[in-house]
C-alpha cells in the first residue's frame, strides 16, 4: 500500500510540474506504442469481502479501448503484444513492475510504453493514472493521475478525457 501511495504521488508530482513548466517533450509522429494495459486495484472495504465485479471488469476494458483508440487516431501504431504475452501474463501489474514494462517494450522495438492504474478507494472515490515512458531509456514522457468521483462508465471516461486532454496530448 505504501508503494501504491508512493507511485501515485510521483506521478502526480510529475504531472503538475510538467504541466506547470509547460516542458512538454514533443511525442514522436507515428511513433510506436506498447500497451501492456491498465490494472484495476481494488482497495475497497468492498474489494476486501466481495468477488470482483462485471461492471468494473466492463469498464476497464472500456477505458482500455478508449485508450488504444486515441493513441491511434492520433497517428501512433500499437504494438502487438502477442511475442512477450506469456511474459506480461505473468506480471500482475505492469505500472508497478520496477522497469520490466520498460524492458518488454524494448523487446518490441517500441519508441513508448504505456501503463496505466485505476484504484478504487470507495464506491465514490476511484483515482487513476496513465504514464508514458520512452523505451529504451525509460524517461517518463508523460504522466498524470486524476481522483474521479462515482463508479460509472461515464465518470471513468470522463476521468480519462481529461487526462488525454489535459496531459497526454496537451499541447505545451
Amino acid at each position: 500500500m505504501k508503494r501504491a501511495y508512493f507511485f501515485w504521488l510521483l506521478a502526480g508530482f510529475l504531472s503538475a510540474s510538467a504541466a506547470t513548466a509547460q516542458g512538454l517533450v514533443p511525442l514522436r509522429d507515428g511513433a510506436s506504442v506498447a500497451f501492456l494495459g491498465i490494472t484495476f486495484i481494488d482497495t475497497s472495504t468492498e474489494g476486501a469481502y466481495n468477488p470482483v465485479r462485471a461492471d468494473e471488469t466492463a469498464r476497464l476494458a472500456l477505458v482500455q479501448d478508449y485508450v488504444q483508440t486515441r493513441f491511434a487516431e492520433d497517428g501512433f501504431t500499437i504494438v502487438d503484444l502477442a511475442p512477450i504475452s506469456t511474459d506480461l501474463a505473468a506480471v500482475t501489474n505492469p505500472a508497478d513492475c520496477y522497469g520490466c514494462e520498460t524492458r518488454l517494450a524494448a523487446r518490441l522495438d517500441a519508441d513508448y510504453v504505456l501503463v496505466g492504474e485505476v484504484q478504487k478507494v470507495s464506491n465514490l472515490i476511484l483515482s487513476m493514472n496513465l504514464v508514458l515512458r520512452a523505451v529504451p531509456s525509460g524517461e517518463v514522457v508523460r504522466a498524470r493521475a486524476v481522483d474521479i468521483r462515482s463508479n460509472t462508465d461515464d465518470s471513468w471516461l470522463r476521468g480519462m478525457r481529461y487526462i488525454f486532454k489535459t496531459h497526454i496530448f496537451a499541447e505545451g
